[in-house]
């Protein structure tokens, strides 16, 4: 326990040396540095993951984060050092390369400004579109989703702005993805290859029927190779979201909807060759209130449904969530996080307040169904291959606080989440005799 305590003040220390210099190193309006650390307990208790999966699990993790960029006018130059580790799990833990990739460059590129706010960057970038539910840089999970290629952004940034994003890029499998490798925190690089191609376009179009309209289509193709077993998907993502955003005194929506198409294997297996027909499906839809009063209270309804697959002959219908964030919607992840954009129906209400500018908090009910009773739900391992414990999965009550300690400095954020699980997560099979899942975490964020 000295060791791990002196590992992260060390990284502390040095994340803080860095951000002193780097006012310094921006004075010759050239070089930029910036630089965090996110420091963050976590436990479970009451696990909904299948075994071996423990029953209780805690684990401490450290996310230290360097940044980049360094413009010579024509161009620019960027580069950001993730190092992700975690400590204290139990050595049958779920914890995952969610949680750990040690020492990784996750951004390395050169961008091209372009008229109009345009840019083009190549090399190794993190991308975010839309409101992330297809392409995200993560926040919340310990590791971020990372791609090689090409991206080309054209239109302005502003919130009135037109705006399209184009990439074609090579996502990072983050190694080591061995469970002893995990364990050790070990450093190895990540690896990207033409065994797995991303590629897409995803649009913005202000002031459309009173909001924002963003159309977007992706593809993915992957093939098995000696060094990744895939499930060989050759899918087609098409979708259009159009929004209006949060405002006082005014009602905001967030409409979303999502259509896969190809082909793809129904597991990873070597001995899985048979290629499937891909149809699956997503929506999701809110609608918000801000309240014009203290503390800003917005209330949100939502629903969320993402098909699942009942294994049909010649038929693959479970959606895949591709490069996603799911925080923001479903609860936390980490060591905790059952829902995900897959065979699940489940409608949310959610009360957001804003006591002070330096603090906020929500509270929020989720209900979820499996969306196809013989198929995994969510994201937690548990399956009904007979469909006889009915769809209904359980209640998730969930909440968090968080409040800046030093404004833009330091922040303190802790939620929990309670699953009160029901039918398929109690009766399933494989479901753990474990009673309700608890979990809750606390973070220390550093930011220079």
């Amino acid at each position: 326990m000295v060791r791990r305590h002196a590992l992260i003040v060390s990284a502390l220390g040095t994340l803080a040396g860095l951000g002193i210099s780097a006012p310094a190193a921006a004075q010759g309006e050239s070089l930029s540095v910036s630089a965090s650390a996110r420091l963050r307990f976590e436990t479970i208790d009451g696990q909904f993951r299948p075994a071996p999966a423990p029953q209780s699990d805690t684990m401490l993790s450290l996310r230290s984060e360097l940044a980049l960029t360094y413009d010579a006018g024509a161009v620019r130059f960027a580069a950001e050092m993730w190092d992700a580790r975690a400590w204290g799990q139990n050595p049958l833990s779920s914890a995952s390369t969610a949680e750990v990739n040690a020492f990784e460059l996750i951004q390395a590129n050169v961008q091209v400004p372009l008229a109009h706010g345009g840019l083009l960057r190549l090399g190794r970038f993190t991308l975010d579109l839309g409101n992330r539910r297809m392409v995200s840089r993560q926040r919340f999970r310990n590791t971020t989703n990372a791609f090689t290629g090409a991206h080309l952004a054209l239109g302005g940034t502003g919130a009135g702005a037109g705006r399209l994003d184009l990439m074609l890029a090579l996502p990072h499998q983050r190694l080591p993805d061995d469970r002893e490798g995990i364990l050790a925190d070990r450093v190895k690089w990540d690896r990207e290859s033409f065994d797995v191609v991303f590629f897409g376009a995803h649009g913005s179009l202000p002031e459309v029927l009173g909001g924002t309209l963003q159309p977007f289509a992706f593809g993915l193709i992957e093939r098995d190779s000696p060094r990744l077993a895939t499930a060989n998907r050759r899918i087609g993502t098409f979708g259009v979201r159009h929004f209006r955003a949060p405002a006082e005194g005014r009602w905001d929506h967030d409409l979303e909807a999502a259509l896969q198409l190809g082909k793809a294997r129904r597991s990873t297996l070597a001995s899985d060759t048979a290629d499937l027909e891909v149809r699956a499906w997503f929506i999701h839809a809110e609608a918000g209130r801000t309240l014009p009063t203290a503390w800003r209270p917005r209330i949100v309804a939502a629903f969320d449904a993402a098909s699942g697959d009942g294994g049909k002959p010649g038929r693959f219908t479970r959606f895949d969530p591709l490069y996603s964030a799911r925080r923001f919607e479903f609860g936390p992840n980490g060591l905790y996080g059952p829902f995900r954009r897959s065979n699940i129906i489940a409608p949310s209400a959610r009360l957001e307040v804003t006591p002070s500018p330096r603090t906020d908090a929500f509270i929020a009910w989720r209900t979820a169904w499996a969306e196809n009773v013989r198929d995994t739900f969510g994201a937690t391992g548990v399956r009904d291959p007979q469909g006889v414990t009915g769809p209904l999965a359980g209640h998730q009550i969930e909440g968090r606080v968080r409040h800046w300690i030093v404004p833009k400095l330091l922040q303190v954020d802790a939620g929990a989440a309670l699953l009160l699980k029901r039918g398929v997560l109690r009766d399933a099979p494989n479901a753990p005799a474990t009673g309700n899942a608890r979990y809750g975490y606390v973070d220390l964020i550093l930011s220079l």
